[in-house]
């Protein structure tokens, strides 16, 4: 049976590792039970990190110029403004927030999916599964009922938060609810006091107020409008447009006023994890792994990265160029790590926007008014933000042999002009060393690992392998082949 993966839900992080998988040559069927994409703007922004990795599956131009680029953050409070927050000077070909609305992101990518031959089945469920041996079998629910059984070889539950595949593991989804409540507005705003190309946070004695731009609208702007509204519950029901003009009018700077709402809503914050990111011939990815706070906009991102970082691994297995493992049990691992700090930092980031009372609130407004005054304080929120600083220094296929002068260290984002070559392309290793006769010999041993051709090293004194990811997988010293064999012996296929 050749390998072909069955992927359950078509948001983005489905239609990710859905075109991710195909544009490498892999079978895959992607099902999802809604009957259509999502109509609403849901997750809001691209930060620079998923950009350049859309860039690299060869549809970044149509989602760069679909969105709004956020170029800048103000955050507003006791009236005056406490921090400025650039984003133009992150080291990136994407410095700035990417504002596109999800419904948006799941057109372009499914149009790019499209492309490569690959349809979404809707109103397809699935119904259950087992794994036994080297497959995994489903059973579908069609929309008139009929059922149908399929084999796959492997199953990638990126089905949301009440995911069926998490549920059909039995894995806990570990965390809390948080106890205050929250109001989203999708709506046109006149007024704003700042460009439309900012972002704007008040932090007011009554609550945080967070203004995100969508898009330019005749008089202002298509704006996100999210504001906690403590004991309020609004859980089950949506906001009127009047309440959302009387916290605009209460935290806002005043003359701010909101009309034409596109979609009204209220949510509550959840918290969950779950422990592994595999099972067997399962994985998990985006919110079926992980739930937390929309503070800063890492979500959807995350999902996303997630889907990239298995897609790779999984497509050099189904290709037959790279053994299950190390690499697929790679996965939980690295992913699993970056779902807790994604988690921990949307959590603090939280914490400090809802503070009550006044002496803590005032400790806060000081200390955001001192830190974001100091360049390194800036530059390192900016590559948060941006997910620039994801890396993988102890994952479990980040090895050092030797550390080389400077960057990039083991396990850190190559620059993107130098990550392994992108669309319409196997997953290849790139390796940075010495053209000689040593690395010459190592490309004719590992031709379905590594790129065909040796790239200069970064520095004189070392070598880098980076991953199809664009991480780096190696450091080793100046003429350390060998070690450079012994990593590519332990991913090749037995």
């Amino acid at each position: 049976m050749p390998d072909c993966v069955l992927i359950a839900g078509d948001g983005p992080v489905g239609l990710t590792m859905a075109a991710e998988l195909a544009r490498y040559g892999v079978a895959v069927r992607i099902v999802d039970s809604a009957a259509a994409r999502t109509d609403k703007s849901k997750a809001l922004v691209l930060w620079s990190r998923s950009l350049e990795l859309i860039d690299r599956m060869g549809c970044g131009e149509d989602f760069v110029a679909a969105g709004l680029k956020a170029t800048a953050a103000n955050i507003i409070a006791g009236g005056s403004r406490v921090a400025h927050i650039q984003l133009d000077s992150v080291p990136t070909p994407h410095p700035y927030g990417l504002m596109l609305p999800q419904s948006e992101t799941e057109r372009l990518m499914e149009a790019h999916l499209n492309a490569l031959g690959v349809q979404v089945q809707r109103q397809v469920t699935l119904a259950g599964f087992s794994q036994a041996g080297d497959a995994v079998t489903a059973v579908l629910r069609h929309a008139e009922g009929r059922e149908e059984t399929v084999a796959a070889s492997w199953l990638i539950g990126c089905d949301g938060a009440h995911s069926a595949v998490r549920h059909g593991l039995g894995m806990q989804f570990e965390g809390d609810t948080l106890p205050s409540n929250w109001v989203l507005a999708d709506v046109h705003l006149a007024g704003v006091p700042w460009p439309l190309h900012e972002v704007g946070i008040h932090l007011h004695a009554d609550g945080v107020l967070a203004l995100f731009p969508i898009a330019a609208a005749p008089g202002g702007g298509r704006y996100r409008v999210i504001a906690d509204v403590g004991g309020v519950d609004m859980a089950r029901r949506d906001p009127p447009l009047e309440q959302v003009q009387a916290l605009l009018d209460q935290r806002g700077p005043g003359g701010i006023v909101a009309s034409a709402p596109i979609w009204l809503a209220g949510f509550v914050i959840n918290e969950r994890k779950v422990a592994e990111y595999r099972d067997g011939r399962v994985f998990l990815a985006g919110d079926a792994a992980h739930i937390h706070s929309p503070a800063g906009g890492q979500g959807m991102n995350t999902g996303m990265q997630d889907a990239i970082n298995l897609a790779w691994k999984l497509a050099l297995v189904c290709r037959r160029e790279a053994a299950a493992e190390p690499l697929l049990g790679s996965y939980s691992d690295e992913r699993s790590e970056i779902g807790r700090q994604v988690l921990a930092n949307a959590g603090r980031l939280t914490t400090m926007a809802t503070l009550k009372g006044a002496l803590l609130q005032g400790v806060r407004n000081q200390v955001a008014a001192l830190l974001f005054g100091l360049s390194p304080v800036r530059r390192a929120m900016n590559n948060l933000l941006a997910e620039l600083s994801i890396g993988y220094p102890d994952g479990p296929l980040t090895e050092v042999a030797a550390k080389p002068s400077g960057e990039p260290a083991a396990g850190a984002r190559v620059p993107p002009a130098e990550q392994p070559l992108g669309a319409g392309r196997a997953p290849r290793f790139a390796l940075f060393g010495a053209i000689c006769a040593e690395s010459a010999a190592l490309i004719g041993r590992f031709p379905a690992l590594l790129e065909a051709e040796v790239r200069a090293p970064f520095r004189a004194d070392g070598i880098w392998l980076a991953r199809p990811d664009g991480y780096v997988a190696l450091t080793a010293a100046q003429g350390d082949w060998p070690r450079v064999a012994a990593y590519l012996e332990r991913i090749a296929p037995t």
